[in-house]
């Protein structure tokens, strides 16, 4: 019987357009949710029959999966695109593909009169313009090929989306108007697809959405995140279960309780708080006070003692005083994160701010502030990570990195050691011996 290769190669090799087996190459630029966008095409690519290559002048499809959160994506994505031009003009057989972010709804018509030679865009996660191309092309039913879209060759820990969209429309964010409303994926289809990764050599999984913790908003009945993490934990030969990114409006009890008392679940929690000032969170449209935060991040530890946290703090806003700013300092030093997320305010054509905000505070002054956070941070990171050394931990390994093993503990620290067994996805005991603000080493201890 002929497979999906055999058919594609015969197709090919008739046309004699493409490589036989054609070749697909992906470049991706952004968040973890473009990474699992991508790794979710090249699924059904592979699926299809293309193989993968590193470079684009050896692909016969190329797609570049864009961000434009910050002005210097975007800038990053418009060189790439432009830098294919002249690979198009030489290969006009090669398909040039562009998704994510860029392209948003009702956005194709302009984009196509920009760069006439990309042959198709695609909003995220609409893989469909695409592989009905390459099916038209190859003269296939790519909808009778392609099954699952978990990812063919995942790493140890990877990314699953479970909530697609945003409904939030914070003032300086372009997201809600890239990915659309918020849509969440049935708890069924994202176990179904867990179970896949897990005969793939998936160990840990990552749930992810713009904010996470509003899954199940959009369903009639009753659903939720920790609805969601009970499914998970209940799946065999996963060992660990994350979540990001989350919204201090949805952080729930319900929710906490669920990480506290999940054993997969670990115990880390991203809940970005943008910036320490009232005033600066009601013009950024982030419907909650600084006390508020506050007292959400106490439940948290109440409940979790163990618990580490990051956060995402935007610096520079429009508006934002030295004084607004010293109060997102006072927050760092409350608070104590194990790790900050730090950007200077750009504004972002099309968000409320632009439109509505005048971008008043200086690029010296936006980069005097982001430095002095994290030169404070990275001393809160160092004392922090100072506690554990000594102790052991269970490490999850990832791969190696600079000649050394690389994993995390639960909490999500960064564990080096040094080991000539074969441990990749192994969970091991790791004792801590020297430490740092971004990472800790340790010996391996032997079962």
């Amino acid at each position: 019987m002929e497979t999906v290769q055999d058919l594609t190669n015969l197709i090919v090799r008739e046309s004699a357009d493409w490589q036989s087996p054609p070749r697909y190459y992906t470049w991706t630029v952004g968040c973890q949710m473009n990474k699992a966008d991508t790794e979710r095409l090249e699924s059904a690519l592979s699926q299809m029959g293309f193989l993968a290559t590193t470079t684009a002048s050896d692909a016969d499809v190329i797609v570049l999966n864009s961000c434009v959160v910050r002005q210097s994506a975007e800038d990053k994505v418009v060189g790439t695109i432009t830098s294919l031009k002249p690979l198009k003009k030489a290969k006009p057989t090669t398909v040039l593909a562009v998704m994510g972010c860029m392209v948003g709804p009702n956005q194709q018509s302009q984009l196509q009169k920009t760069f006439p030679y990309v042959d198709v865009f695609m909003q995220p996660q609409q893989y469909k313009p695409l592989l009905d191309l390459l099916g038209n092309k190859l003269d296939m039913d790519w909808e009778g090929c392609v099954g699952t879209l978990a990812p063919i060759n995942p790493e140890v820990t990877t990314y699953v989306p479970i909530i697609h969209g945003c409904d939030e429309m914070c003032s300086f964010c372009i997201i809600p108007y890239k990915r659309g409303r918020e849509v969440s994926r049935t708890i069924d289809d994202i176990v179904n697809e867990i179970e896949h990764l897990v005969l793939r050599g998936v160990r840990e999984v990552t749930l992810l959405g713009q904010t996470v913790d509003a899954y199940g908003n959009d369903f009639q009945n009753k659903t939720d995140l920790a609805d969601l993490l009970e499914a998970v934990n209940e799946i065999s030969g996963i060992d660990r279960i994350r979540f990001l990114t989350s919204h201090p409006n949805y952080m729930s009890k319900r929710i906490i309780d669920a990480v506290a008392s999940l054993p997969k679940v670990c115990e880390h929690i991203n809940i970005p708080i943008q910036a320490g000032s009232d005033r600066v969170l009601e013009q950024m449209r982030r419907p909650y006070t600084v006390q508020k935060y506050l007292s959400i991040i106490d439940t948290i530890r109440s409940t979790i003692p163990s618990v580490s946290l990051s956060t995402d703090i935007i610096v520079g806003f429009p508006g934002e005083t030295r004084t607004d700013f010293e109060g997102t300092l006072d927050v760092l030093k409350k608070v104590g994160f194990d790790k900050v997320h730090t950007a200077a305010y750009s504004p972002r054509p099309g968000t409320i701010a632009s439109r509505k905000l005048p971008d008043d505070v200086s690029k010296e002054e936006k980069q005097d502030r982001k430095h002095l956070l994290e030169d404070i941070q990275q001393t809160i990171n160092s004392k922090i990570n100072e506690t554990y050394n000594g102790n052991q931990y269970e490490v999850l390994v990832e791969g190696h990195e600079r000649g050394h093993w690389k994993g995390r503990t639960r909490t999500d620290k960064i564990v080096f050691f040094d080991s000539t067994a074969e441990l990749l996805g192994e969970l091991v005991t790791v004792n801590i011996q020297s430490t740092g603000p971004w990472s800790l080493k340790g010996s391996l201890v032997q079962n």
